[in-house]
């Protein structure tokens, strides 16, 4: 018996970019899968329920030690979900997808009509529908300002530009931008500043308390920030491959 699919609505495919975080493994990995542990036993939660993209580009690495490495990271509830900068050998079935740099995508409309066609296939007749793709449109906000405390448990992502809270941010909450982050009051969670790839970006906070501080991917945790500055005014900066930090007047 054949079924007649009667409906002819278009099925339309969503273009969405999410914020995922991108870790970069180093060799030897045994030392930085240890450094990792060291990250996560001193800000709980860190990687929990997060998106994570997996970047092999400047790792030496075979198909067998990639999956070890996959294996080891869900051992610490690391979830990958995506590799880049793998070359086309490295990937089997069952595994992550690769990925290449996540940029902002359109929404594109499949016709009904449309149809799937297999490698090697003939091409479609000259009368086929095309996809139709609308470009996106430009967005114009380049920094968003909270006008209340973020509590334990929320998090604001804006990867657009900076973040400016005028309250305080709880223990266990976090702020993830794309420029620079303003806490006018105490900043206790996790602050990321320059999260899709802004070396410039700085933090700024009344009161520092913060549990983790990162600028462009470079860290540092309660326990690395200097005695001196705890409960102080402080901007904070990149140069090279560490944090500065200055108190503020």
């Amino acid at each position: 018996m054949t079924k007649v699919l009667t409906d002819t609505r278009s099925i339309r495919i969503k273009g969405r970019s999410f914020l995922a975080l991108v870790l970069s493994p180093e060799p030897p990995l045994d030392a930085w899968l240890t450094r990792l542990d060291d990250l996560a036993s001193r800000s709980a939660g860190f990687f929990l329920g997060r998106p994570v993209v997996l970047d092999v580009a400047d790792l030496e690495i075979d198909r067998a030690e990639l999956k070890k490495l996959i294996d080891e990271l869900g051992k610490r509830n690391v979830r990958i979900m995506g590799i880049e900068g793998g070359r086309p050998s490295l990937f089997e079935p069952g595994m992550p997808p690769a990925m290449k740099g996540g940029r902002p995508a359109p929404d594109i409309e499949i016709p009904a009509e449309a149809s799937v066609e297999s490698p090697g296939a003939a091409p479609a007749a000259a009368t086929a529908p095309s996809l139709q793709v609308e470009p996106p449109a430009p967005r114009a906000i380049s920094s968003i300002v909270i006008r209340e405390p973020v509590r334990s448990g929320q998090s604001v992502i804006f990867p657009e530009g900076d973040v400016t809270v005028v309250g305080s941010v709880a223990s266990g909450a976090e702020i993830i931008a794309g420029g620079s982050v303003h806490v006018y009051g105490t900043l206790r969670g996790r602050a990321l500043a320059g999260s899709v790839g802004n070396a410039s970006a700085r933090i700024f906070c009344r009161r520092l308390e913060a549990e983790l501080l990162a600028i462009d991917g470079v860290y540092k945790t309660a326990e690395d920030m200097a005695p001196n500055l705890r409960g102080q005014a402080v901007q904070l900066w990149l140069e090279g491959d560490s944090i500065m930090a200055e108190r503020l007047n």
